[in-house]
């Protein structure tokens, strides 16, 4: 292995999150005898199918449509957090603390908010979880995109939207070092479980190689406890693009519902 891609975008926010990110990194091209090239300048989508990729991290919604076969996963996390455990986690459905609206089919007509159209967690499992409660396809009265999960959250503590769904990992990260970005916030519902975002490689990285990644991955969060704990992060568990058909399963779950477009 000589020089490759290796960037950890996913979570990114609060900065104690991206130090120990980095930190870790660091330690598993050191581990690697790697040298980490620059992805200043490349798009995400750019950064994901480049052949010189190393590691990085993507949504389990765009590895099953746009990246489907053309990279190769290495495993995902095992976060121990609240709302995300054992190689999973969830969407929690947040509105204002003081919106009198307490369930979700309260929030008919609404003003809804996400982050992206193809992200799993912002949009899909938001679906799938109002996909019984919409009428004639239509549950918001308008949907908003917002460009990440902090942006979201923005918008509810600014009532420029009522609900998100937001990563049950974004938000413990959020809750745990920086509580003003969720104060004034509560949880109005929990989506289905999905497994956690993938950690992937270049497509041509072979089954050994691939293996040996994980290895090292784990072998560099056992040496440096502070950042698995930080990160909240115990292991990387190996995983395949079948551990992500559940993410179809929810988009048609949704479709056959009628309710084939969050809107």
């Amino acid at each position: 292995m000589t020089q490759h891609f290796a960037e950890l975008q996913m979570y990114v926010a609060p900065d104690s999150i991206r130090q120990a990110n980095e930190r870790w990194l660091a330690r598993i091209f050191e581990r690697l005898g790697a040298t980490r090239r620059s992805a200043e300048g490349l798009s995400l989508k750019d950064l994901w199918l480049s052949p010189h990729l190393l590691v990085t991290q993507t949504c389990g919604y765009p590895l099953m449509t746009a990246l489907r076969g053309q990279v190769r996963v290495l495993g995902r996390p095992r976060y121990e957090l609240p709302d995300s455990s054992g190689g999973n986690h969830c969407s929690l459905l947040l509105s204002r603390a003081d919106d009198p609206r307490r369930t979700l089919p309260d929030f008919f007509g609404s003003r809804g908010v996400i982050n992206s159209e193809d992200s799993n967690s912002g949009m899909n499992l938001l679906r799938q979880r109002l996909a019984r409660l919409h009428r004639d396809g239509q549950f918001f009265g308008q949907v908003s995109i917002s460009d990440s999960h902090r942006e979201s959250l923005r918008w509810l503590r600014e009532d420029l939207a009522d609900l998100a769904a937001i990563d049950s990992v974004t938000f413990a990260y959020l809750a745990r070092y920086a509580a003003e970005e969720v104060a004034g916030l509560r949880v109005v519902g929990r989506s289905a479980l999905s497994p956690t975002l993938p950690f992937i490689t270049a497509v041509g990285v072979s089954d050994e190689q691939a293996e040996d990644i994980r290895r090292v991955m784990n072998l560099a969060l056992d040496e440096l406890p502070q950042v698995a704990e930080v990160l909240g992060l115990q292991e990387v568990l190996a995983a395949s693009e079948s551990d992500y058909q559940i993410v179809l399963d929810y988009q048609q779950q949704a479709q056959l519902l009628g309710y084939g477009v969050l809107r």
